[in-house]
Formats: structure tokens, sequence, C-alpha cells
């Protein structure tokens, strides 16, 4: 009688713990998409991804940024098919700004599961970068200046602080205005020629006080996709770097 009870009350804790551990897996869900993809914007490098890359490879993804020479979205969207053809298996593939046109260029390749734009341009097909950008009227604090004599954009850098970082410290947006990065200001009217945010999950990030690209803008593209959006209040354009953690949540749940 006692080996009977001993036998059916180890059944009942099998089950009973069986049972908590599933619903720990499912709390848990675990990531399905192990590597990401990180592309920067015009204006700007890899090295403003530091926090996210930290976070997420913490969390034990292999994360790759992508170095783009902005110099046309033929020349950028090269660039990151390089990197996708490398991995092994599927990619959260993030994009930044003008960052975002270069990741629909590139949403068609195989090795693409789930695309995220941290307040980035989100084009269709036959759509350009300016088709968006020329949409709503800019704020008086942004600082695109136009092209000098070799084709070449700029950000003022008297206006970087305001119009790209405000929620950076002045030193911090001042080292980025000095080091930034110009973009052949062509990249900006060339059409897309893909856009798989129709087929493939799709998240963005909205910081509702970006100068640079006015938020009504985000907000169209995004409804528009039926994209998942976050909104990050009081963010700048440079949200990537001064909200890492918040960033690194959204990839995090496009992982999944």
């Amino acid at each position: 009688m006692i080996k009977k009870i001993h036998l059916t009350l180890l059944l009942v804790l099998t089950v009973v713990f069986g049972f908590s551990n599933l619903k720990a897996q499912k709390k848990d869900n675990p990531a399905k998409i192990k590597n990401v993809v990180l592309v920067h914007g015009a204006f700007v490098d890899g090295s403003g991804w530091k926090g996210v890359y930290d976070i997420l490879t913490k969390r034990g993804y292999d994360v790759t940024i992508a170095q783009i020479p902005l110099t046309s979205l033929k020349d950028d969207n090269a660039a990151v098919r390089r990197i996708l053809d490398k991995l092994d298996g599927q990619a959260v593939l993030v994009g930044h700004s003008w960052g975002g046109t270069v990741i629909t260029e590139a949403s068609s390749h195989k090795n693409v599961g789930s695309l995220v734009y941290v307040t980035a341009f989100q084009p269709d097909k036959g759509e350009s970068t300016d088709t968006w950008y020329s949409s709503q009227p800019g704020f008086p604090e942004a600082g695109i200046l136009p092209p000098d004599n070799e084709g070449f954009a700029y950000y003022d850098v008297e206006k970087f602080h305001a119009g790209f970082a405000a929620d950076l410290s002045h030193d911090q947006a001042t080292f980025m205005a000095h080091s930034q990065k110009p973009i052949l200001a062509s990249s900006f009217i060339t059409a897309v020629t893909a856009a798989d945010w129709h087929t493939k999950p799709t998240f963005g990030i909205v910081p509702t006080s970006d100068k640079s690209i006015n938020p009504i803008i985000l907000r169209n593209m995004y409804k528009r996709s039926g994209t998942k959006v976050t909104e990050i209040k009081g963010a700048s354009h440079a949200v990537f770097i001064s909200h890492p953690q918040e960033v690194a949540n959204v990839i995090i749940e496009a992982s999944k």
C-alpha cells in the first residue's frame, strides 16, 4: 500500500513539474532567429550601434554591424547582402533612417527572417526615400545641407545636436557632427526594387521627438505596411544610441 502511494505521488509530481517547465518555456519564448544585422543610416557609421550590440550579444545573439559606404542604394545594398550571404540561417535585419531604405532593398534575400525599422524609411517598390521625406513639412531643427560639388550631402554641424541627437550630450553630438559620414545625395531619389515587408514580420520604432524625420511620416509608412509599432517618448533621431535597451527589446521581439 505504501509503495503504491509513493508511486502515485511520484506520478503527480512528474505531471506537475512537467507542466511547470512547459509554462516556463512558453513564458521564456526563446528566439527562433539568432542572427542580427544592424545597418546605420546617413551621416553616421556603425559605431552608434554599440549599446544595442552589447545588449544583444549578452543575450546570445550573433550580431553583425554593416558598414555601408553611403555612395548609392546599389552599393549599400551590396554591402548588406555580402553579410547576409555569409550567415548560417536567417537574420533580423535592422535599419536606422536611410538604412530603412537599404534593408527594404535587401529584404528579398533568403536569409532575412524579419525586419526592424528604427525611425527608418520604408518605401515600396518604385518609391524612393524622397517620396516619403518630402511628403510632410520638415522641422527647422533639421540640418541636411544641399549637396556639395561632388554630390555629397552633409548634416549642418551647427544643427546636429538639436536636429539629430537632442537627447544625447552636447559633447557627444558635437563629436558625431564632426565625425559624420556624408551620403551621395542621389541615393535619396533612387527607387527600391524590392519590398518584402509585405510578406515578412515587420517592426518599427517611432521616436516622438525626432526632428530629422517628421514622426507623421513614420506613422504613415508603418500604418500602410501593417508594421508593429513601438513609440519611444521624447527620443530623438539618434534613438538607437540614446535608448539602446528599448531598441534591443524590439529586435528581440522580432527574433521570436
